[in-house]
């Protein structure tokens, strides 16, 4: 009888603190986050394909690429436009490949891929993911090395859907600390920033009800002094709370996303995405990205923590 290997490929689980964390060959990411024995990530099943960017990373460029066109040191560049419908490149080169394990111990797994040149991209980087079990939640540090000759452009971003157990995201309450949205075009694209309109500001914690997010967000307001600094988005049902915290320096954006465009069933509206990035949609072209020189590393933490919620 022969094996049948899960879509998502090898499976690394970690088991610590009362969590349990399973990560994925294919792209690196997170299939599911546990702690406590409920669900902190709404994942995807072990005999599915991942669905809607759940878990994954987004590397070397989070969102969008208008057209697929970039130059970058005089050289123009052109990416295959993985966003057919709306003529975009999207999410990055990473996130289908087969990531190798580096080392596991209890509470710590390391996953890796070496991102070679391919058409519209000409930059080598060693890239690694470490997963963490704290006692106070999941850790997770990517880190990116320039391994080759010239420099490169680089932005990062990851896309866990945060849940509190809930049937619809409609239930939820969303603390979300932003001051500034990005306004996008009918290719969500960025045209412009403008301070948060009412209908988005979240503030102060409310029920998400029927408002509909796909929106980046900056001057999020970070939870401590300039050393460590931390934003934090959280969403809270029936007694639970879930949160997404992400160094302020170095993810000065975070996507929000609440799932409506994707096809009915069990995706739609169900989980909120909530993507820490380095950089906005379009950065290669507009130049909003990070740069990388020969040798130079880029690393910076995000994690996901849960917790009764009090009064709720």
């Amino acid at each position: 009888m022969r094996d049948v290997r899960p879509p998502s490929g090898t499976q690394w689980t970690l088991s610590a603190h009362d969590q349990e964390l399973v990560v994925v060959e294919s792209g690196g990411g997170i299939r599911s986050y546990r702690a406590g024995g409920r669900d902190v990530l709404f994942g995807y099943d072990q005999d599915a394909k991942c669905d809607a960017g759940r878990g994954q990373h987004l590397i070397p460029w989070p969102n969008r690429i208008r057209d697929g066109v970039y130059t970058f040191a005089d050289k123009k560049q052109q990416l295959p436009l993985t966003e057919p419908a709306r003529n975009n490149a999207s999410h990055g080169l990473t996130r289908w490949a087969n990531w190798h394990l580096v080392e596991q111990s209890g509470d710590r797994l390391v996953v890796g891929y070496q991102l070679l040149p391919q058409p519209g991209w000409d930059g080598i980087l060693d890239l690694t993911i470490t997963y963490e079990l704290t006692g106070e939640g999941l850790v997770v540090t990517p880190a990116a090395t320039n391994a080759g000759s010239a420099a490169v452009p680089f932005g990062y971003g990851a896309h866990p859907y945060l849940t509190a157990g809930e049937e619809s995201v409609d239930e939820l309450r969303l603390a979300l600390p932003a001051a500034t949205v990005l306004e996008v075009d009918d290719r969500l694209i960025p045209t412009d920033t403008a301070p948060v309109p009412s209908e988005f500001d979240f503030r102060s914690p409310r029920p998400i009800g029927a408002t509909q997010f796909d929106h980046a967000f900056t001057d999020l307001t970070s939870d401590g002094e300039a050393d460590g600094a931390r934003w934090t988005i959280t969403v809270a049902a029936g007694g639970r709370v879930s949160s997404l915290w992400a160094d302020a320096a170095a993810y000065p954006y975070a996507q929000v996303f609440t799932g409506d465009s994707l096809p009915g069933g069990r995706s739609r509206r169900t989980g909120v995405a909530v993507e820490p990035m380095t950089c906005p949609a379009n950065a290669f072209a507009t130049g909003a990205a990070l740069v990388l020189e020969p040798g130079a590393t880029w690393s910076a933490s995000w994690g996901v923590t849960s917790d009764d919620a009090a009064g709720e």
